[in-house]
């Protein structure tokens, strides 16, 4: 079993959906219009160096790495690990920069039809990381196939299944990862699924049996835990999700996945100004920055139009990189911030021909009413029924939607 740790399943699937701010974001520069894209003349110009602290170990040992494979890239077991650290580096700062260098790193074995199987699950998980899900997939297919008792690929197929909304095919990855990683491990990856397809109440119940039987680490606990919080959120028991949020936060305050996810029900419970406290001095994030834009509109602080300009200006800097990974991200700001119902149905729309997780579905349903043609959100409403959801917050918009339709 390779060495990455067991992400939750949104926590990877999540990947690299929002871009991060520009280089000279946050040091008294002005808004967007002044951020003139910048072409390097050779390859070889360097655009930003980023020191490492005294503290950071981590950041050392990237750096000692790469000066490894500057000067010999085929050492096949250097490159992985930095990919790894690279891609662990990625998730928990929220910038996607990481993936272009994990790929670096992998470069000698990228383009080969046959990698070496450590090689094949980390161009995985990048493709996945950059939506790139078909590739992605034909990438995990063939790693079961060559070695099948590999946890972490099985757990990587889950994951790109569930956000494709392939739910049944997700939780056979996870019946197979069952036996290898644990059955906690196989427990959480299941209740992962079956929380994406709506099912949060059962989901709830299986793995809060499953824990009271198994035995588990601190790292297995606080995935098992956010999972936990997020199917209570979705299942519509808040006051147990947020002591659950709370909770995961406590063991792990880096842990920006459950934090934009507590942030999204503080958000929904008409809490925005504990969502400024959980989200302002993590505004690097894209992810951050959005649920506290989203904050500080609804209370109408004097820092909403700065800083709804600056998240503007991130997603107008993605679109000139021909970054188009943020469609749900950015719905939700031309929905709720710019008040532009026609965009955000056009982005939701977009985001949903490549992903199917419960805030795909949400946005889509609330794009469709704002902008009066509820029949654009036809698609999600057969993806409920047929998924089997029984979650109440998507199943009301849906209602919502048919009763406006003509």
């Amino acid at each position: 079993m390779h060495a990455l740790p067991f992400p939750s399943l949104r926590r990877l699937a999540l990947g690299f959906t929002l871009t991060v701010a520009p280089l000279l974001a946050g040091c008294g520069q002005s808004p967007a219009a002044e951020r003139v894209p910048f072409t390097p003349a050779t390859d070889s110009a360097v655009l930003e160096h980023v020191p490492a602290t005294a503290t950071d170990a981590k950041a050392r040992e990237r750096a000692a790495l790469r000066r490894a494979l500057a000067a010999r890239a085929d050492q096949l077991d250097l490159a992985l690990r930095l990919a790894r650290l690279d891609i662990e580096e990625g998730r928990a700062s929220g910038d996607p920069r990481y993936l272009g260098r994990a790929q670096a790193a992998l470069e000698p074995w990228w383009s080969a039809e046959q990698p070496p199987p450590g090689v094949r699950l980390l161009r995985a998980t990048i493709l996945q990381g950059r939506h790139e899900f078909p590739a992605a997939l034909a990438d995990l297919d063939a790693l079961v196939r060559e070695t099948p008792d590999d946890a972490q690929a099985w757990l990587t197929r889950a994951v790109v299944l569930g956000v494709r909304g392939e739910h049944a095919e997700a939780q056979r990855s996870c019946a197979v990862l069952a036996p290898l990683a644990g059955a906690v491990a196989g427990a959480v990856c299941q209740a992962q699924v079956m929380s994406l397809a709506g099912r949060s109440r059962d989901a709830y119940a299986r793995l809060s049996a499953a824990l009271a039987r198994g035995t588990h680490g601190a790292d297995e606990q606080a995935w098992a835990l956010s999972t936990l919080a997020e199917a209570a959120a979705r299942a519509g028991d808040t006051e147990r999700a947020t002591k659950l949020f709370a909770r995961v936060l406590a063991m792990d305050p880096s842990d920006a996945y459950t934090r934009a996810a507590y942030a999204d029900l503080l958000l929904d419970l008409g809490r925005p100004s504990d969502v400024i406290a959980l989200t302002k001095d993590h505004g690097q994030d894209d992810n951050q920055l959005l649920r506290r834009v989203l904050a500080e509109v609804a209370l109408g602080t004097p820092e909403a139009p700065a800083l709804a300009a600056e998240l503007a200006s991130r997603h107008a800097a993605s679109h000139l990189r021909g970054d188009s990974l943020h469609a749900r991200e950015e719905a939700r700001f031309a929905l709720h911030v710019e008040k532009d119902a026609a965009k955000a149905l056009t982005l939701a729309r977009a985001n949903w021909e490549v992903q199917h997780e419960p805030w795909d579905a949400r946005i889509l349903l609330e794009a469709a009413l704002a902008h009066g043609t509820p029949a654009d959100a036809a698609p999600v409403l057969r993806f409920l029924e047929a998924s089997g959801a029984d979650d109440p917050a998507p199943l009301a918009l849906a209602e919502r939607v048919r009763k406006a339709l003509p």
